[in-house]
């Protein structure tokens, strides 16, 4: 499991606070948005070279992490 500090750096001095991969200055939306259109996870990486591949499956893990709990707090 991986800690969301350690994958993702929300600072009011970056991008005005929008969670970013920790590191850079990349919108972490932007994995989301790329994933939604249908792009798949390696041509994410390649237009954002400084994220890591371990970042955007470590976020993609919390993400998931995140609605499993929201899901089983409803039941």
């Amino acid at each position: 499991m991986h800690r969301a500090t350690d994958v993702v750096n929300v600072d009011p001095e970056i991008m005005s606070g929008m969670p970013v991969f920790a590191g850079t200055r990349v919108p972490l939306y932007n994995l989301f948005d790329y994933l939604v259109a249908g792009d798949s996870l390696e041509k994410f990486l390649a237009s954002f070279p400084s994220v890591r591949r371990e970042q955007a499956i470590a976020a993609l893990e919390i993400a998931k992490e995140a609605m499993l709990e929201v899901a089983s707090s409803r039941r």
